[in-house]
């Protein structure tokens, strides 16, 4: 009962302070009131609840109203995990409190969201048996901290580093050449059941997944066995196991992705699914023999990671705009290109998720399916029984369909049946492999493909790269040189108007200074007049050169338009964008 009195009367000139410094009115404070004697709980809960205010300007007031320090945790990079972890999860979840470092006069820096729970305060002072300095930090901000501290990739890095340390000992020198010829299966499948090998598994997918990595690659040297994972596109070094668990671990892997564990000489694909918070996770597994054992490739396939919304791609709004007219089209052709690795597959799927409806019928056929995508028929082929993209687009074509996917253009039979389709009052989309729109005019026509035929059925192409995201929270500003401006053809009037970045890393980027991935575009629709130049078998540069002059810009002219908006940098465009055809 007099806890309730003194939090209502503090409650009560935490509420005036707020008036009195223009953060509320005296009447929806009177609100909040009544709320919080009809419902209970702290002024700032009630006005949280009410929306009256948002977490973060609640957290700040109260800061500044009690005189203390406020520290805001989504930017707040500098966390020492040692001084952190002194005060035990389940104690950190209870008082909402996360420990950040130790300041100079020998105090525990501790963020709270509550600075006024006493007992909290005595709980961690006892625990940790040590004065401590109270911040103030946001609930969310908190608990975003606590996740990251207790369970984050680098904890699970760490995990995996005492894991290998314990199972570190001396190994025999010996010739490794043709390694797998010579273990004993039944040895390595009674190693992979046990502990140690179960749990390496387990973490090292657990960090792949928490570090958003696409790919994990295990790959075995003469002496030593190389892990990495591919993240934001580029493969980074991550804690191996000694060599001798190299085939205990493929093992493991096998059998959980149900491959043949005896098979070694042949390469292997297989699939798992793991359990995520949430959601399962697809793993598309691959084996390859090498002359040191076999290669393990598994790629994390997780919805939660890329979205398939095609507003949330990343299509400048006009290029959205393009594409959505296109994709309203009942029949015709759309391309996406680029090299592999690029998001056109992304792509395709958003494009998909916006096309579906319980009144169309959407087949793909794929080579492999990647996202299960509800509501859609998805066909794997399987060239080993003669189920290739041709057979299937044929027997697709019987079934009735509205819309066809077909994973990748590869020959010229596939393309006829695609124009086929198209001719025939079907949407088909597909991806290709050149280095922009224009190129993929010309390859197809020298595939053997008649150009009359190409306009008739071609509706759009979509070129694009992914570069990658500057983090927010380490990301410095630059100067860019003239010579560099040239290079990227933006305009001197723009560049004075504009903020540009590098690159600098930090412990929420994991010292890359990269944080996710974004698409740069470049369309070519085909109107009247570039129909007519394909047939009359102008030249790719002209056609790229009509195709920019009718606005479908270039990937140059998308990446140059993402450093100006500061998300990107200047060496990543270059780095995606450099070649040749993108310079004329």
């Amino acid at each position: 009962m007099e806890e309730k009195q003194h939090t209502s009367e503090v409650g009560l000139l935490f509420g005036e302070w707020l008036v009195n410094n223009g953060y509320l009115t005296h009447r929806r404070l009177c609100e909040a009131l009544s709320d919080q004697h009809e419902n209970g709980g702290r002024l700032g809960e009630v006005l949280l609840r009410l929306k009256m205010l948002d977490d973060d300007m609640i957290t700040y007031a109260l800061a500044e109203y009690l005189g203390l320090e406020y520290v805001q945790l989504d930017a707040f990079a500098d966390i020492d995990l040692n001084v952190a972890k002194v005060i035990p999860e389940k104690i950190a979840k209870r008082f909402c409190l996360v420990a950040l470092s130790e300041a100079d006069d020998g105090q525990v820096v501790v963020a709270m969201a509550d600075p006024l729970n006493i007992i909290a305060i005595d709980t961690v002072t006892l625990k940790i048996k040590c004065k401590i300095k109270v911040v103030v930090s946001s609930v969310r901000g908190i608990r975003s901290a606590i996740e990251s501290v207790y369970h984050g990739s680098h904890v699970a890095e760490q995990r995996l580093r005492e894991l290998v340390e314990l199972e570190l000992d001396t190994e025999e020198e010996t010739s490794y050449e043709n390694a797998a010829l010579e273990t004993d299966i039944s040895t390595d499948e009674e190693a992979a059941t046990q502990a140690p090998v179960i749990r390496f598994v387990n973490l090292l997918l657990s960090q792949a997944v928490r570090k958003k990595a696409s790919d994990v690659h295990i790959e075995p040297q003469e002496k030593s066995l190389s892990v990495r994972m591919r993240v934001d596109g580029i493969l980074r070094e991550t804690v191996a196991p000694p060599h001798k668990l190299h085939s205990a671990v493929i093992t493991r892997i096998k059998i959980l992705s149900g491959m043949n564990i005896a098979e070694r000489r042949l390469p292997q694909d297989g699939r798992l699914k793991i359990k995520a918070p949430g959601r399962d996770i697809d793993v598309r597994v691959s084996s390859l023999p090498t002359i040191y054992g076999e290669k393990m490739v598994m790629r994390i396939l997780d919805k939660r990671a890329i979205s398939h919304e095609l507003d949330n791609l990343g299509f400048e709004a006009e290029f959205l705009s393009e594409f959505k007219r296109v994709l309203s089209q009942p029949y015709g052709i759309i391309v996406v290109t680029g090299p592999t690795g690029s998001g056109k597959t992304t792509t395709l799927y958003s494009a998909l998720n916006y096309l579906k409806d319980e009144s169309k019928n959407i087949t793909t056929v794929e080579n492999p399916v990647e996202y299960r995508l509800k509501g859609i028929n998805q066909v794997q082929i399987k060239p080993s029984i003669g189920l290739d993209f041709a057979s299937s687009l044929r027997t697709i074509l019987r079934q009735d369909p509205d819309i066809i996917m077909i994973g990748e253009i590869r020959d010229k039979e596939t393309v006829e049946i695609a124009i086929q389709a198209s001719l025939t009052g079907h949407l088909v989309l597909s991806t290709f492999h050149t280095n922009d729109a224009a190129g993929a005019i010309s390859r197809l026509v020298y595939m053997g493909i008649e150009p009359y035929l190409l306009v008739s059925s071609l509706n759009l192409v979509v070129a694009q790269r992914l570069v990658r995201r500057l983090c927010n929270n380490c990301k410095e500003v630059t100067m860019l040189d003239e010579q560099l401006l040239m290079q990227l053809k933006i305009d001197p009037h723009q560049a004075e108007r504009a903020t540009f970045y590098k690159a600098r890393g930090c412990k929420v980027c994991d010292n890359t200074g990269y944080l996710g991935r974004l698409p740069i575009f470049e369309l070519l629709s085909l109107d009247d007049t570039i129909r007519e130049a394909i047939t009359s078998g102008v030249s790719e540069i002209r056609l790229r050169a009509m195709s920019r002059e009718s606005g479908g810009g270039s990937l140059l002219d998308s990446g140059a338009q993402r450093i100006m908006e500061g998300i990107t940098a200047a060496d990543e465009v270059l780095k995606a964008t450099y070649s040749g055809v993108n310079e004329l």
